[in-house]
């Protein structure tokens, strides 16, 4: 017991120290943020550690980005009737937000253990399994519908996509989410999946297309990010 106090406090030290740098960098970026906030994008990422919410935008300003992370980046919070989640909601509905990302990330655990369920079944703690029984329903068709020639880390990626298109078309069918919100669907790569740089976000999804051809067509101004795995 005495170790793992000793662990814990040398852990939370190291946080505090950074903490005091960051306090020191920050003392006037919150100055026009104090009294409320208006961020320009609400983003919906998996809570994975290596998934960098706001230094993979190169954000280090206050009030630019709500973020949302959680098992999955998913939009909704109940299996039966899906309701869009309050997290992902609050800024579209109360600051004036009106873009939407999701954020998938490649070898993403909480489609891995989805796969796995869908397919052979596994078992987890409680609150662990409700995460994932709030994505089977939504990438079961995907898995029935995976090439046959994928291996698994392929097919992995392959839903991780599948995934991010589910969640973008929960929030375009939502009636919560106001009209004309933006929703795009990106791909967080750090593992040279798709080719490009590590940390790079692969565009896979902007308001329900997912073509790319067509997407590149109509977005000239970041066609070079637009990339996909899976074209069904």
């Amino acid at each position: 017991m005495r170790s793992h106090i000793g662990s814990y406090m040398n852990t939370l030290a190291r946080l505090l120290r950074g903490n005091a740098d960051h306090a020191e960098d920050f003392q006037s970026r919150f100055d026009e943020v104090q009294e409320g906030q208006r961020p320009e994008a609400v983003t919906v990422c998996c809570s994975d550690s290596r998934v960098l919410q706001d230094r993979m935008w190169n954000n280090d300003d206050p009030g630019h980005l709500f973020t949302v992370g959680n098992i999955g980046n998913r939009v909704v919070q109940r299996p039966a009737a899906p309701i869009v989640s309050g997290d992902v909601l609050y800024p579209l509905a109360h600051t004036g937000t009106e873009t939407a990302v999701v954020v998938g990330h490649t070898g993403c655990g909480a489609v891995t253990a989805t796969y796995d369920a869908l397919t052979g079944g596994v078992s987890d703690e409680p609150g662990i399994e409700h995460c994932l029984d709030l994505l089977r329903p939504h990438l079961e068709p995907g898995v029935g519908s995976l090439p046959g020639d994928l291996n698994r880390a392929d097919a992995i990626n392959h839903l991780v996509e599948y995934n991010v298109d589910r969640q973008v078309e929960l929030l375009l069918e939502s009636d919560s989410v106001p009209d004309g919100t933006d929703v795009a669907g990106v791909v967080y790569d750090f593992q040279d999946v798709y080719g490009g740089k590590r940390g790079e976000v692969h565009v896979v999804n902007v308001d329900g297309e997912t073509n790319i051809a067509r997407l590149r067509d109509a977005h000239p101004e970041f066609s070079d990010r637009i990339r996909r795995l899976w074209e069904y």
